[in-house]
């Protein structure tokens, strides 16, 4: 009884964290907007939120599209979104400026304590802020973190928040001083200041957390306790270094903002971008790889895999599923589409780490496979339909049947699986013994609960290979 208890005060359970969650981004906002407000008046803060909105949607859609192969749940995304723009800002305001004020008292040069604060402690601080949200993502919700991919979409949503709301502080303090100073619309501190924050580098925050995302990312694909700790030190490291390089380019002369955007700012940007669209692709090659075996088993249909790893082909298959089924069926086509990516994604990651780095395989790959079979039905003719119509099938491999309700496949064709993961077994549990899935062996794949004669054939897994 005590250790049940342990357990739960020092884990809490989810709803609980939500509600704690919800009241901190709640209790943070409000503070956060009524700062913001007092330090830009109330016109300079309608002005600046107008603006500052400006750049949000399209960046939520590019993180979005990146991470449409595994798509993380709204809820996680809004929290991380919600966690940049009120609690990291909040923090990182009230920190730079107690920071800022003392060392101006200390050195009594407030010249001085702007600079170093801009340089030196907003970068850390910032980061450190931002990067929180990442570390709870990654703690909490380990497994809708699955690699690079989900770090770069959580780090972009953070930082887009933080950034939203450090643009309304910097608009509306710049409207507000040429509503004093009368100043023409063209003229204006807050057209210049629009034209630096929101044209030419709305990416700039969402840059320096991608790079902190990006250990998250290499961390959740490690098996080493050690690297797991050090690679996201590692990415805010660099998330640290780049923010300082950029808040000191005007330092660095008159034209120093130009020479570190154009040299520094602008290449990175472009090679973050082609490593978001190679991290996408590679993605959705390994979804091909390890849905293949699972085809191979009889789980799925061969036609499904590659309409399972083309995005155009998933987004087919849901418009002909709500076409002929109604919108329970696109989205039954849509569950379908995230859980067998979900189990390909799982499978990568333990062909990778082994039995130490996915203990729980057996039993989340059991959930997964159970709720594809449930769906198959309205599913699979949906994506062979859309895998005929994109042309992924090669010239000589026709379509295969449709399914007809749940019936089991009767031929074991799946060949050995690497060593080190469990093989995928075939399997054919109907609707109703989906649920009867149980375990046959320590990190073994699900074996269905049922006749002898439906059970699939074991392949050399994690226990078989040695």
């Amino acid at each position: 009884m005590f250790r049940a208890l342990s357990v739960v005060l020092a884990r809490p359970a989810g709803k609980v964290r939500t509600c704690v969650l919800v009241v901190l981004l709640a209790g943070t906002g409000v503070a956060i907007l009524e700062l913001v407000r007092e330090q830009t008046g109330t016109p300079g803060f309608l002005v600046g939120l107008g603006l500052a909105l400006l750049p949000v949607a399209p960046l939520m859609a590019a993180f979005r599209w990146l991470g449409r192969a595994a798509p993380a749940p709204w809820q996680q995304l809004l929290f991380c979104f919600g966690w940049g723009a009120c609690t990291a800002a909040l923090i990182a305001i009230l920190a730079n400026s107690f920071a800022t004020e003392w060392i101006a008292g200390a050195t009594a040069d407030p010249a001085h304590a702007d600079t170093l604060g801009s340089v030196a402690i907003a970068p850390v601080v910032e980061e450190t802020a931002k990067a929180a949200a990442l570390l709870l993502v990654f703690v909490f919700r380990r497994r809708h973190f699955t690699g690079p991919a989900d770090g770069f979409v959580v780090a972009g949503f953070t930082a887009t928040g933080f950034a939203f709301t450090e643009n309304i502080l910097y608009l509306g303090n710049a409207f507000g001083e040429d509503l004093a100073e009368g100043t023409g619309v063209l003229d204006s501190v807050t057209a210049a200041t629009f034209f630096v924050r929101i044209v030419l580098s709305p990416f700039a925050h969402p840059l320096f957390t991608v790079l902190t995302g990006l250990g998250f990312g290499a961390a959740a694909l490690s098996a080493r306790r050690s690297r797991r700790f050090a690679l996201p030190l590692l990415g805010l490291g660099a998330a640290m270094c780049a923010h300082a390089l950029w808040n000191s380019s005007s330092r660095f002369g008159e034209y120093g903002f130009y020479v570190v955007y154009g040299s520094v700012m602008v290449p990175v940007f472009a090679l973050l971008v082609w490593l978001a669209v190679w991290i996408r692709r590679r993605r959705l090659r390994a979804v091909a790889r390890e849905l293949a075996e699972y085809a191979a088993a009889g789980w799925l249909a061969p036609a499904e895999v590659p309409a399972l790893a083309s995005m155009p082909a998933r987004s087919l298959a849901r418009s002909l599923a709500r076409r002929s089924g109604g919108r329970a069926a696109g989205r039954a086509v849509a569950r379908y589409e995230e859980d067998a990516t979900a189990l390909a994604l799982l499978r990568n990651r333990a062909r990778r780490g082994g039995p130490a780095g996915e203990p729980d395989f057996a039993g989340r790959e059991r959930e997964l496979l159970g709720l594809l079979w449930l769906r198959r039905t309205t599913a699979g003719p949906a994506l062979v339909r859309a895998a005929v119509l994109e042309e992924l099938l090669p010239p000589w491999q026709g379509p295969p049947p449709a399914p007809r309700g749940a019936t089991a496949p009767t031929a074991a064709s799946a060949s050995a699986s690497d060593a080190g993961v469990p093989a995928p077994r075939r399997a054919a549990p109907t609707p109703e013994a989906a649920p009867g899935l149980r375990r046959s062996g320590p990190w073994r794949s699900a074996t269905p609960a049922g006749p002898p004669s439906n059970r699939p054939r074991v392949l050399p897994g994690a226990d078989g290979g040695r």
